[in-house]
């Protein structure tokens, strides 16, 4: 006696309202609904007045305390007590649950082919369904079920990764923003071009790299170039002639500036000399005119009394009546003693004034012969350096024509080298072809059976599927040593009407070296095997030409048009479980049937 399958556990019986509708694969009875979700039963409860519910809606609807029963209310059939629903008032009803769970149902989700019935769907598939649509709880996008994890892991926007470097977490959207600040992230030094130097350590590697360039130290005169640590005193070495020519053309700009500049300066100074000498000739003519106006007075009082005393003499015949004596001492004294003061405090201002002028000359003076010192200076300089770009230009001639002289060696060893390495690729070529040519002879049968090994039979499967790869083919295979020249065609993903569902095998003649002597077109049976690795049961197909088919007429390329199997075997026989494939390598054999031969 079977045992029979045990329902959910009761830990699911509280938290989830009735079936939908919709999982019903037969006709729909109103005595499988909840009176209160109106869904299908789940867990069903039995009240007393006799409608059933689901144990979530129940247990809802008294967990306030004694409800009516809306069933009993809209079908006119409510009565007191019965018709109140409370804890303790209603018994599971089993029966109807068995009825219920054994119903029909199928997944409502789109694109599920579940069926089975609502036990079943309860138990395995309910809240399981690979195409169950659910939003992604960081970016509340509708997704599969199925797809939840892929889109977890590189779709969601909202996903939070560790970066690889740091192992700091970021959101997604601000993994560029993170790259910009990761202490730890990966950079290349654009001198030596070593890789994976953590940011927070290419600083101190950039400092001592030989190989990072750098500005040269004349660019502050002009040169741009930015050369190579390592390098830096052979290209001042092999620049000289031009630093010296940037330097000089630096120098005389200083010296045109200062010359636009001295000009002026002097010409200020000597309009400044002209105003000051003639400030001294009138604090000259003022000091004259003061001395002379102080010292008339004394001079007049002196003539009068020589001429009061010459006087006194006996007069002559004709000389005129003496004069009375004239009371003008007294009127010259006050005279003498007004003017007096005047000429030391005037003379005193005009002599700072005077001082003043005169150390502003001094200074002038002073500064005119500096700017000498400093012309007569750069001029010199100048001398200096054109002596030194004559001596550079000339040593600079002499490395010209050593240059000129080592190119025309480089010239003829590059002819050389390039010679050489023509010869060396043809060489190459030579070798490539004899290799191919062995291998091919190595694999080469005579006798119309051929074993083709196909390793890496997933990647080369990989590879057609993706259609990078669609078909490969064998090594050439003969009849005889002097016979037919052959080989197969191999399409892993299958061509024309087996593309995508079955393996193609097809069988190719190709161009021998003894066309001449054979029989046309090719008449032999051809049987095609992929071999079974345990030699129990290997899948064959074999095929006699059509002596009309241009497959089988004399080459007259490199090889015909391919014919076989397109349908040779089914891709799902190889998807199983199945002993064709061992160690990722399948093994393809050939037969062609040399009677008549």
């Amino acid at each position: 006696m079977a045992t029979q399958e045990p329902s959910p556990p009761s830990s699911m019986e509280s938290n989830k309202p009735g079936f939908p509708k919709k999982i019903l694969a037969n006709k729909l009875e109103d005595k499988h609904l909840c009176n209160c979700c109106h869904h299908l039963l789940r867990r069903p409860f039995q009240a007393q007045c006799g409608h059933r519910f689901c144990s979530y809606c129940f247990n809802r609807t008294v967990s306030n305390g004694p409800q009516k029963c809306n069933a009993c209310i809209k079908e006119e059939i409510f009565e007191e007590p019965t018709s109140i629903l409370k804890q303790g008032c209603a018994f599971p009803d089993n029966a109807a649950r068995r009825e219920v769970e054994n119903l029909s149902a199928v997944c409502i989700n789109e694109g599920c082919i579940w069926k089975g019935n609502i036990k079943e769907y309860e138990l395995n598939h309910e809240g399981k369904c690979e195409f169950m649509i659910i939003p992604c709880p960081s970016c509340k996008e509708r997704l599969r079920f199925n797809e939840q994890e892929r889109h977890n892991e590189r779709e969601c926007p909202e996903r939070t990764l560790n970066c690889k470097y740091c192992k700091e977490p970021f959101h997604f959207k601000n993994i560029k923003a993170h790259d910009e600040i990761c202490p730890k992230y990966p950079m290349i030094c654009e001198g030596c071009a070593k890789k994976k130097i953590p940011r927070e350590k290419y600083v101190d590697h950039i400092k001592f790299c030989s190989k990072f360039r750098t500005p040269c130290r004349f660019h502050v005169v002009g040169c741009d170039m930015s050369v190579e640590k390592e390098k830096i005193h052979d290209h001042e070495r092999a620049c000289a002639y031009e630093h010296l020519n940037l330097l000089l053309h630096y120098i005389m700009g200083m010296k045109v500036s200062m010359e636009g500049l001295q000009p002026q300066g002097l010409e200020l100074a000597g309009h400044k000399l002209l105003e000051l000498h003639q400030s001294l000739r009138e604090l000259e003519a003022r000091v004259s005119h003061l001395s002379t106006t102080s010292s008339g007075p004394p001079v007049q009082g002196a003539a009068s009394s020589s001429s009061g005393s010459s006087s006194s003499g006996p007069p002559g015949p004709s000389a005129p009546a003496p004069l009375p004596p004239m009371p003008a001492p007294a009127p010259t004294l006050s005279v003498s003693t007004s003017f007096t003061p005047l000429p030391s405090s005037v003379g005193a201002a005009l002599e700072l004034q005077l001082h003043s002028e005169k150390t502003k000359v001094a200074e002038l003076g002073r500064r005119c012969t500096d700017l000498e010192v400093k012309a007569g200076t750069f001029e010199n300089v100048v001398c200096v350096l054109n002596r030194e770009v004559e001596r550079f230009a000339t040593t600079t001639e002499a490395s010209n024509r050593q240059h000129r002289l080592d190119q025309d060696k480089i010239e003829v060893l590059s002819n050389k080298v390039r010679q050489l390495e023509r010869t060396v690729g043809l060489k190459d070529l030579t070798v490539a072809e004899m290799e191919g040519r062995l291998r091919e002879m190595s694999a080469t049968t005579f006798d119309g059976v051929f074993v083709w090994r196909i390793s890496d039979f997933t990647k080369k499967r990989q590879d057609a599927t993706a259609g990078r790869a669609p078909a490969m083919f064998s090594p050439a295979f003969y009849t005889s040593k002097y016979g037919y020249k052959m080989c197969l065609r191999i399409y892993l993903n299958g061509d024309g009407t087996g593309r995508g569902s079955h393996l193609s095998l097809f069988f190719v003649v190709m161009r021998g070296l003894n066309d001449a002597l054979l029989k046309w077109p090719f008449n032999q049976k051809v049987t095609l095997m992929l071999l079974d690795q345990s030699n129990r049961e290997h899948i064959i197909d074999a095929f006699r030409p059509d002596i009309t088919s241009s497959s089988f007429q004399r080459p007259v390329s490199e090889m015909n048009i391919a014919s076989g199997c397109p349908l040779f075997c089914p891709l799902s026989k190889l998807d199983a479980k199945n002993s064709y494939i061992r160690d990722d390598t399948i093994f393809i054999k050939a037969i062609v049937d040399l009677t008549g031969l």
